[in-house]
C-alpha cells in the first residue's frame, strides 16, 4: 500500500473514531448492565413477583384481563398485552391515555393471569435500569437522539473498516498479537489497541450494525405502517370509526388457527402503532432461537373477529426484530451474556486507548514544534 493511501485511511480512521468515541464510551458503559438486565431487575427488586398459587389454577379470559387492566388504570386504555416465556402466569400490559399515545408516555405493569391482580414492574416505568436504557437508546431526546446515535454507529463502522485496512500493512512488520514491551508506553498501547481491535472485530461490527438498525426503529415501524400495513387495511380506508369491538377472548385462538405451530408474542389493540384503527393484531413467533424473534402479524377484524390478513414480513422488519436481541446478546443464554460483557469491556479499553494514542501523538507533535523553535 502506498504511503499516501495509508495517510488517507489513517485520516479517516482517526477522525471517524474521534467524533464518535465519547458517544461510544457512553454506549459501552450503559450497555454493560443492560446485558444483564433480567438479573439486575431481580437484584434491585424491580422484577414483578407473582404470588404462589396451585399449579392448576385456571387463567382468566383475555377480555377479563383487559377489563382488570383498565380498572387498575382508570381513564386509560390497553395498548398492548405481551406474553413472557419465563412467567406463564403473567401477562405484560401497557396502557395509556389513548391507543395512539407514544411509548414513553405509556405505563407498563404485569397482570396475574389467574386473578387479574396488577403487579408493578418498576424497571419498565422508571428507576435505575430505565434511566440507563433511555440514555443508551435515545439520550432522552426521542427520535433526534436515536438518529444522532445511529449516525455515531455509522462512524463507528467506518472506523472499524478503516482500522482493518490499516492493520494489514502494520502487521507485516510484527507477529500476530505481538506487543513490544521493550518499546515506549505509546508503542505498547498501540500494539494493544491493534490487538484488541482485531480480536473484537466481528463482535464490534455486529453490535455497531445492529445498533444502527435498532436506533432507526421508529423510522422502520413508520415505513411498515405506511407500506405493508396500509396495503393490508386498504379495504377499511373509508370505513366509519370503530365504536364497538368484540371481546378479545377468542383472539389468541383465532391467531393460532391461522398460523398452526406458532405462538403469540404480543397483541396490539386497535389504534396503536402496531395495528390499525379496526384490528386486533396478534404478532406470532416460532419456537426456535431464531424464529422466536421474527414476528408474523395476524390481523383480526375487531368487530367481527374475522382474520383479514396474515402479513408477510418486510425484510427491514426482520432485520429490526433480529438486531435487537443480537445487540444485547439475548440469543444464547448466560454464556453469550458473559461473552458479550467481556467484549464490551475490551471495547471500552479499545476506545480509551484510541483517545490516549491520539493525545500522545498530538503531544509529541507539540513537543517537536517547541524543540524546532528553541533551536531556530
Amino acid at each position: 500500500m502506498k504511503p499516501s493511501t495509508i495517510r488517507r485511511w489513517s485520516f479517516v480512521h482517526t477522525w471517524t473514531s474521534l467524533v464518535c468515541t465519547l458517544f461510544l464510551l457512553m454506549l459501552a458503559v450503559t450497555g454493560l448492565p443492560l446485558i444483564f438486565h433480567h438479573e439486575l431487575e431481580h437484584l434491585l427488586g424491580e422484577a414483578p413477583e407473582l404470588r404462589e398459587m396451585a399449579p392448576d389454577t385456571p387463567h382468566l379470559g383475555l377480555q377479563q384481563l383487559v377489563e382488570a387492566a383498565e380498572r387498575h388504570r382508570p381513564g386509560e386504555v390497553v395498548q398492548y398485552i405481551g406474553f413472557e416465556k419465563d412467567e406463564p402466569n403473567g401477562v405484560v400490559t401497557i396502557t395509556a391515555a389513548s391507543a395512539g399515545t407514544e411509548p414513553n408516555s405509556s405505563h407498563t405493569f404485569m397482570l396475574d393471569a389467574r386473578t387479574g391482580e396488577p403487579v408493578a414492574m418498576p424497571a419498565a416505568n422508571g428507576g435505575v435500569l430505565m434511566f440507563i436504557l433511555r440514555l443508551h437508546v435515545d439520550l432522552f431526546a426521542g427520535l433526534p437522539g436515536k438518529l444522532l446515535l445511529a449516525f455515531m454507529g455509522l462512524l463507528f463502522v467506518a472506523a472499524i473498516l478503516s482500522g482493518v485496512v490499516l492493520y494489514s500493512p502494520f502487521m507485516r512488520r510484527l507477529k500476530f498479537a505481538e506487543v513490544r514491551h521493550a518499546r515506549s508506553t505509546r508503542t505498547r498501547w498501540l500494539d494493544l489497541h491493534n490487538l484488541i481491535g482485531i480480536v473484537t472485530l466481528t463482535w464490534a461490527m455486529a453490535v455497531g450494525v445492529t445498533g444502527v438498525i435498532s436506533a432507526c426503529a421508529d423510522l422502520l415501524i413508520s415505513a411498515w405502517r405506511q407500506d405493508a400495513l396500509a396495503a393490508l387495511v386498504e379495504p377499511y380506508r373509508n370505513a366509519p370509526p370503530l365504536t364497538e369491538r368484540a371481546p378479545a377472548d377468542r383472539v389468541l385462538a383465532i391467531a393460532a388457527d391461522a398460523l398452526p405451530g406458532m405462538q403469540a408474542d404480543f397483541i396490539a389493540f386497535p389504534g396503536t402503532r402496531f395495528s390499525s384503527e379496526h384490528h386486533y393484531t396478534v404478532f406470532m413467533v416460532g419456537g426456535s432461537h431464531l424464529t422466536a424473534h421474527l414476528w408474523t402479524p395476524v390481523l383480526i377484524d375487531a368487530r367481527t373477529l374475522a382474520v383479514t390478513a396474515v402479513a408477510q414480513r418486510p425484510w427491514y422488519m426482520d432485520a429490526l426484530a433480529m438486531s435487537q436481541p443480537l445487540h444485547f446478546g439475548d440469543y444464547g443464554g448466560r454464556p453469550m451474556q458473559i461473552l458479550w460483557a467481556v467484549l464490551d469491556l475490551l471495547t471500552i479499553v479499545l476506545l480509551g486507548s484510541g483517545l490516549y494514542l491520539w493525545w500522545a501523538r498530538q503531544r509529541r507533535g507539540a513537543d517537536k514544534g517547541i524543540e524546532r523553535e528553541a533551536t531556530a
